[in-house]
């Protein structure tokens, strides 16, 4: 596979993903019974989470084994999509539950 570097593209599939990461846990947390406001912030808290855990803010170690995550895009059989540095989902998913909530 080839590694393209295009910032443009990544930050477009970051907004994607992560809007989806919110979408599943605002239905998985509906579904047993969580609305208003404690969904929303519920939602947004964990969302959050995994996104800083996915974007390598958080230390990842298990049994003296650490973990960098590094997140990349397929496009296709042949091509990655990466920013050249770790992704920043985490920023987007206050303005992404705006849109989702809203």
């Amino acid at each position: 596979m080839q590694l393209t570097t295009d910032v443009e593209k990544f930050e477009e599939y970051q907004q994607i993903l992560i809007r989806e990461i919110i979408e599943q846990i605002r239905f998985k947390l509906a579904a047993v019974g969580m609305q208003g406001n404690e969904l929303r912030e519920t939602t947004g808290e964990i969302a959050f989470s995994v996104a800083s855990t996915i974007d390598d803010m958080a230390k990842i170690e298990f049994e003296g084994t650490e973990i960098k995550p590094y997140l990349t895009f397929r496009t296709d059989d042949t091509q990655l999509i990466d920013c050249g540095e770790n992704s920043y989902m985490n920023e987007f998913v206050s303005t992404l539950m705006n849109k989702v909530f809203n």
